[in-house]
């Protein structure tokens, strides 16, 4: 028989993981649409984790192609800083009806691992003050903690400073 399966290896992210052979952990929470903080936030508070520590995905458009940004949920992502990162000139936020389509998951859930159609991605430079951090694992109410390094190496992403707290998004 093959390996054991996590019991929620439901998503693409958590398959790309275990494919891998990275290490993991799952961590699952009640999620509320009734959260007004941003699911991001929510998933920190509700499963103990530093704002710093955990992470979101959001999806750029280059004008050539569209990237992946993941940077903490308690700070933004600078799309002037993620443009350079990828040697384009400029960068704006995807629709969300694309970037759920390119991802495969929905808005609040979605994965920089395990995506429908795969992008570049730059992982930002603060993740690498950890030993762990947390990303979606391809659904609301779903995390996965995982080395930052690992994170790069099987995303094959970029790791620059892309957060910062001065535009919104």
């Amino acid at each position: 028989m093959g390996k054991k399966k996590h019991k929620a290896a439901a998503t693409p992210a958590i398959a790309q993981l275990e494919q891998a052979g990275v290490a993991f952990t799952i961590h699952e929470y009640e999620h509320s649409n009734d959260d007004a903080e941003g699911y991001g936030l929510e998933a920190a508070r509700k499963l103990g984790y530093d704002e710093r520590q955990v992470f979101k995905t959001l999806m750029a458009d280059t004008g050539d192609e569209r990237v992946i940004g993941v940077v903490p949920v308690n700070g933004h992502m600078s799309l002037k800083e993620l443009a350079h990162a990828v040697g384009a000139k400029k960068a704006e936020m995807a629709d969300p009806k694309v970037a759920m389509r390119e991802s495969g998951y929905v808005v609040g859930g979605i994965s920089p691992l395990g995506q429908k159609t795969r992008h570049r991605t730059v992982l930002d430079a603060s993740a690498m003050d950890f030993d762990v951090i947390l990303v979606s694992g391809g659904r609301r109410g779903l995390s996965l903690g995982v080395d930052p390094h690992d994170l790069a190496d099987v995303l094959d992403a970029a790791v620059a400073p892309i957060g910062t707290t001065n535009k919104s998004y």
